[in-house]
């Protein structure tokens, strides 16, 4: 039996990352987290383009767009949704996901979808350096291993 194994080697890697800036803080924190990984997997800084969006719900068409323009290897959607008062939070959080997801799909091309969803902005701060980090070898990982099929 053939087994591919994990490749987080980034080196030539052209990644597109979507930041929604609503909850500012928490976006920022995801960002630095998700760059500074990036930069340790081997991607250079040329190589990413990040561009921001109001928020969740729109991340999915910019991804969309990004994928479809076949100057990325891979993408990374980063943002925060905190439950409120209203039920708004749970169609902020079900609809950016159920749109990342189709976007992936049906592009081929992977997303590291790491727009938390929590209860109050604590669970976002202690989440968002380690949910960063993680998008950046998610989506090195995926691409290797999609090129490895």
């Amino acid at each position: 039996m053939k087994e591919i194994e994990q490749n987080l080697a980034g080196q030539g890697l052209r990644i597109g990352i979507v930041l929604s800036r609503f909850n500012q803080e928490i976006g920022d924190g995801l960002l630095g987290a998700c760059v500074a990984e990036l930069r340790k997997l081997g991607v250079a800084d040329s190589d990413v383009v990040l561009t921001s969006v109001p928020g969740a719900l729109e991340s999915p068409l910019v991804l969309q767009h990004m994928a479809q323009s076949g100057k990325f290897d891979g993408l990374i959607a980063l943002g925060a949704v905190i439950r409120g008062d209203t039920y708004h939070f749970e169609v902020v959080s079900n609809e950016s996901a159920r749109g990342i997801s189709e976007v992936q799909l049906k592009t081929g091309v992977p997303i590291a979808n790491a727009i938390l969803t929590t209860d109050n902005d604590d669970q976002a701060l202690v989440r968002m350096s380690v949910k960063g980090a993680e998008a950046a070898a998610v989506v090195v990982e995926m691409v290797n291993l999609l090129k490895s099929i």
